[in-house]
């Protein structure tokens, strides 16, 4: 009997711009709906932070999307970002957590090389 052994190398599936989890796509909509509207959620980096670059995150109205901007679907609902900040935030898997201790959104980032210890800022 004889057993053939997949020796292909593993494919990596690729890194899909800005990534929720079920948690953070959860509380961004209930968010959403204190605030009403049909807003996106824009996610972006500064300069600044204790790390040097601070992500930002806030609702935008789709009129505000210019050329300069990726939109990325995550079942209906928009996350918007700037080419800029997509340099240093592709792959990027936002998070939510209740917990009462650490709780709130993180920011999983591949490409971040230090984060400091609060999580909302990061060098690459």
């Amino acid at each position: 009997m004889t057993t053939s052994i997949d020796t292909a190398p593993a494919r990596r599936l690729p890194r899909r711009g800005i990534q929720m989890t079920e948690s953070a796509l959860a509380e961004v909509m209930r968010l959403r709906e204190r605030r009403g509207g049909d807003l996106m959620l824009r996610v972006g980096v500064k300069g600044g932070g204790c790390s040097g670059l601070s992500y930002t995150m806030d609702f935008e109205e789709e009129s505000n999307v210019t050329a300069h901007d990726e939109v990325f679907d995550h079942s209906g609902f928009k996350v918007v970002s700037d080419k800029k900040s997509l340099l240093f935030l592709y792959g990027l898997v936002l998070d939510y957590s209740d917990e009462l201790l650490g709780g709130g959104f993180k920011f999983n980032n591949p490409n971040a090389e230090r984060s400091c210890s609060c999580g909302s800022s990061f060098s690459a």
